[in-house]
């Protein structure tokens, strides 16, 4: 007799299901797994042996064969232990009855207690599940809050084999688990804490910058900060995140998709409820950064999606290390190739880089002297190559600080805090999403050369003065239509429908690296 368990494998963001068959014979014992398994799926054979011993069950000493279909997709990970199990345990004869395993999905690692350890991609395994018509899914308990988010598919927990054995045989009732409320999760209430200490009110001077972060993220512009070092470049960075809109619900899942099968969500955070705000360090490798390993994993720029990727210390990364942020940078995703298959993730992101004018850090600095040489400097900032720096709407100065302006009894509260800030963010975000409403973008950075031709008319004088400055200024065509973009959410922050010459000018003043 062939039994018949189904499970589900998670590629990247996409799933597919997987019939788990098991066929038990007479003859000498052996057990043989089949269907393009790894290293994780062969060895759930031992896993196995221990879980069902310790469960009450036994392993037939007989010849087991699982096959995991379709054959030509690469099984990976321990998340099939549990349906190997219930498909061995069927076919022996442990479990009696089949009315809850046709029209379920079985997904967990098997302890050698067996009890159930916590996996990866649950999320997108759960949706794949309710989209392909299952009525319910069982999972380890540690991913139940994260599987709870899906309505319309019935989730139950399971804390060890025994149990599930008990509830497949009718023996207790099925525990379905409640659906996880996501209004009641407000992602303010939770970031607002870690927040309060980088606030914008705190930041003293900088005033050009603190315009330009604004612009940035009322756009999702790209944006470099070029300063000596202590002058505040990490502090504007990290109160950039105090200003980003709330994610919506589709957004909040469809980043949690890519937390998931990174294995960052458990019952304390089920669900990614404020934008990313990841920060890398400068040894990190381009795999890292753009996604790939064993098992292609999400890479930073994914693991940003709809948030914000620091770089500090941007010219200390290798060269090749920042010439992988090219592609993504463009496309908004990202596709890692491997032998036996392609994943593609999303990675729309808003990159944010603080570099130091030179090695030393104070060619700027009107307090230090810079122990470069010009060929130094020139070596040093050429790190950043042109496609890259073609990729980057806003380049400002941000000057050393004078000491003059520091008082430690001052009342902060006088100065716009991020609060105010956040709110001309919104309201400009709430004309970009009413613009867009028909497609797909989200934000005036995300415009093609169609929309940018329709949202972005400028009258004759303006229309001049911008392409006598990009001939001044030696910009690219790509260059040209980012002044554009940036011109419309300048427009947009304004309450302006129509893109005025002020608006350009303002646009043009943050193009310093060109000039430079």
């Amino acid at each position: 007799m062939i039994t018949r368990v189904h499970a589900i494998s998670v590629n990247g963001l996409e799933s597919t299901i997987i019939d788990v068959e098991v066929d038990i014979n007479n003859g000498l014992p052996a057990f043989t797994i089949v269907g393009l398994p790894d290293q994780w799926v062969q060895e759930s054979k031992e896993r196995l042996r221990s879980a069902m011993k310790s469960s009450g069950t036994r392993l037939p000493a007989s010849r087991i064969t699982v096959n995991l279909a379709p054959a030509d997709i690469k099984k990976t990970g321990p998340s099939f232990d549990l349906p190997i199990a219930i498909g061995i345990l069927q076919n022996d004869g442990w479990i009696e009855h089949d009315q809850y395993i046709k029209e379920s999905i079985f997904l967990g690692e098997l302890a050698l207690d067996g009890t159930l350890r916590k996996v990866s991609g649950i999320l997108p395994a759960t949706i794949g599940a309710k989209d392909r018509g299952f009525r319910r899914i069982f999972i380890p308990y540690e991913n139940l809050k994260e599987a709870s988010i899906i309505p319309g598919i019935d989730v139950i927990a399971v804390k060890c084999l025994s149990e599930l054995m008990e509830m497949l045989d009718g023996k207790v009732d099925l525990r379905i688990c409640p659906q996880l409320d996501l209004q009641s999760v407000s992602s303010s209430e939770l970031s607002s804490a870690s927040q309060l200490q980088h606030d914008f009110k705190y930041i003293i001077g900088q005033e050009h910058a603190k315009r330009a972060m604004e612009v940035a993220a009322a756009g999702m512009h790209n944006i470099i900060m070029d300063g000596p070092p202590g002058s505040g470049k990490t502090m504007l960075a990290k109160a950039f995140a105090t200003i980003l809109p709330d994610l919506t619900i589709d957004e909040a899942i469809e980043i949690s998709k890519i937390y998931s099968i990174s294995g960052l969500l458990s019952n304390a955070h089920p669900i990614v409820t404020k934008r990313p705000f990841r920060t890398v360090h400068h040894t990190a490798s381009g795999v890292s950064i753009i996604g790939g390993g064993r098992n292609a994993q999400p890479g930073e720029i994914s693991l940003a999606h709809k948030g914000v990727l620091f770089l500090d210390e941007i010219l200390e990364f290798h060269k090749s290390v920042l010439e992988v942020l090219r592609q993504p940078l463009e496309d908004g995703e990202i596709t890692v190739t491997r032998v036996n298959a392609s994943y593609q993730y999303p990675a729309k992101f808003t990159l944010v880089g603080a570099m130091n004018p030179c090695p030393c850090g104070y060619l700027t600095d009107p307090d230090k002297t810079c122990s470069c040489t010009p060929f130094q400097v020139k070596q040093y900032r050429a790190r950043l190559s042109g496609p890259l720096i073609d990729r980057v709407d806003i380049f400002i100065d941000v000057p050393k600080v004078k000491t003059e302006k520091f008082k430690i009894d001052e009342n902060y509260d006088s100065r716009e805090s991020s609060h105010v800030i956040r709110h001309r963010i919104l309201w400009a975000r709430d004309i970009q999403r009413t613009r867009f409403v028909e497609t797909n973008i989200s934000s005036n950075s995300e415009m093609g050369t169609k929309e940018i031709n329709k949202y972005c008319q400028l009258d004759e004088e303006t229309n001049i003065l911008l392409k006598q400055a990009i001939t001044r200024l030696n910009l690219s065509a790509r260059a040209y239509y980012r002044v554009l973009k940036l011109s419309r959410t300048i427009a947009d922050l304004w309450g302006s429908e129509q893109i005025q010459k002020a608006h350009v000018l303002e646009a043009l003043s943050f193009r310093k690296h060109e000039e430079g």
